[in-house]
């Protein structure tokens, strides 16, 4: 990685490292751990640096906007692994692999099942920062996403069995006449209802 100061570093480091984001890092290399967590948190981020798969999945980790930096060869558990492992159980964190060796296939691999994006070691700040704020961008959407799909679900919920049947013929594209008819109701009623 092609290290600079600090003052290099595009943006401006954030008063609140939580609200930029956390950054976790999972590589098996203890000085690269120890250069990218400064150079993340020289950048405003919050950083979780670990020697291992095992170790991070044992870890809590934080409810905000996140993202993992995984190092592709490790030993035990890779980091395809990880990532596969990651997946199956749901969670949904965007990962940006690195690698300190040239693998086409595992970088393809790792891009089709949904990494962010693949940089090869030595990379340059700028890449780095950049592949971190794309990934937390994503996650970010991801997140915005879920509480909007979560807030549909409760309004759902709440509608009576009749504004959830109106609702159900909007939503396939029928007018308030051809609903009316199909419900056997009175247009009028069914604008009442689409209003409520």
């Amino acid at each position: 990685m092609d290290v600079g100061s600090p003052s290099t570093l595009p943006g401006k480091p954030q008063a609140n490292a939580s609200l930029a984001g956390r950054v976790y890092v999972v590589d098996d290399d203890k000085g690269f751990l120890r250069s990218m967590d400064r150079l993340l948190r020289t950048a405003g981020y919050s950083v979780g640096t670990f020697t291992s798969a095992q170790e991070f999945l044992a870890a809590d980790r934080n409810e905000g906007p996140a993202c993992l930096l995984l190092d592709l060869r490790m030993p035990v558990v890779s980091g395809i692994d990880l990532q596969e492992r990651l997946a199956a159980s749901g969670e949904d964190i965007p990962i940006v692999f690195l690698s300190g060796h040239a693998e086409f296939q595992s970088g393809v691999r790792a891009m089709k099942a949904g990494a962010v994006d693949f940089l090869a070691k030595p990379f340059t700040e700028a890449e780095l920062l950049a592949a971190v704020a794309k990934a937390l961008e994503k996650d970010r959407g991801a997140r915005a996403a879920r509480v909007l799909k979560q807030d549909a679900l409760e309004r759902l919920a709440r509608l009576t069995p009749r504004e959830r049947q109106v609702c159900d013929l909007v939503a396939t594209g029928l007018l308030n006449k051809q609903i009316a008819a199909e419900l056997g109701a009175a247009e009028k009623t069914i604008s009442a209802t689409e209003a409520a």
